[in-house]
């Protein structure tokens, strides 16, 4: 009750004050605080995945205003010679507004994309968004199969059902690419798990039906029993190097992420930036409360 109390008053503190919590997890509002940190994680031998922060927009100008952001984006990460790729979310290009608006905006993005040879991931949010989200993948992967992949929640009760439903797409010359996270969004009981046993254990399930079927599996998560049952099932599965990564969000368990790099697995690095990096926060907080608790230590710990 207490966390959900912090959480809620959130948007109405000093967003200095929330940059002290934000500045951790969110390289800052300019591409040149991405292209700082990105270069940073390539240093390291991590590979980077940019997202510029906005979503659930409420006008078509918006939507046309981010298509621009992210087309410039990608030339200039190119340009710097970036080691990284591109998430996008479909609700910042006006997804529950106008679907064939959102189409042809991530259409664009792909294309540019896919002239560098590089990629774009389409986010999953929350689960209003999730058959459009899906739709859109199908469409632009039937034009750009080597160029988009799709996120994917296992706290998601339809996960599976969707996995299976899409092997349609997969081809060994051309493999499904997901990205597989727990999920965040507050759902009912109804359509997600709830605890986090349960969670994790259909984590691991959606992970194998995977590599059993010869996904690309991008294994997203910052929870160490996780990261040892992937190691299990790809050893199980004899999975390749080329046909697996591991993915982290920016600031997030570098210890764990450190030891993952150091045993030979690629690594990508969830590097959000941009202007809207307020409501990003105080939204992400208010969909996990519990986030609080790190809030109190970065003001009162760490000073």
């Amino acid at each position: 009750m207490l966390n959900k109390m912090i959480a809620a008053m959130l948007p109405y503190l000093p967003k200095k004050l929330i940059w002290v919590f934000s500045k951790r997890y969110i390289a800052g509002e300019t591409v040149n605080d991405a292209i700082r940190v990105a270069r940073d994680l390539n240093h390291k031998g991590v590979k980077v995945t940019l997202d510029i922060l906005g979503e659930f927009i409420k006008t078509l100008e918006e939507a046309e205003k981010n298509k621009q952001e992210y087309l410039s984006l990608i030339d200039i990460i190119q340009k710097e010679k970036i080691d990284g790729n591109y998430s996008v979310k479909p609700t910042m290009f006006g997804l529950l507004i106008d679907k064939e608006v959102c189409y042809q905006h991530l259409r664009e993005i792909v294309a540019k994309a896919a002239s560098y040879n590089s990629f774009i991931r389409i986010d999953m949010e929350d689960s209003s968004c999730t058959d459009l989200e899906i739709e859109l993948y199908r469409r632009l992967k039937s034009e750009y199969p080597k160029n988009v992949g799709l996120v994917v929640q296992a706290y998601l009760k339809r996960t599976l059902d969707d996995l299976k439903k899409l092997l349609d797409l997969n081809s060994k010359e051309i493999p499904m690419n997901y990205r597989l996270c727990k999920g965040i969004y507050v759902e009912p009981a109804e359509i997600a798990f709830k605890k986090y046993e349960e969670v994790n254990q259909h984590y691991l399930e959606d992970l194998e039906f995977m590599f059993k079927n010869g996904i690309y599996a991008c294994i997203a998560t910052h929870d160490k029993p996780l990261v040892e049952g992937a190691y299990k099932l790809i050893e199980k599965y004899k999975v390749p190097s080329n046909m697996l990564e591991f993915q982290m969000l920016y600031g997030v368990t570098p210890e764990l992420r450190d030891s993952i790099v150091g045993k030979g697995y690629t690594m990508r690095v969830y590097v959000p930036f941009g202007k809207q990096w307020f409501g990003y926060s105080t939204r992400r907080l208010k969909e996990n409360p519990k986030m609080t608790s790190h809030i109190i230590k970065a003001l009162f710990v760490r000073g």
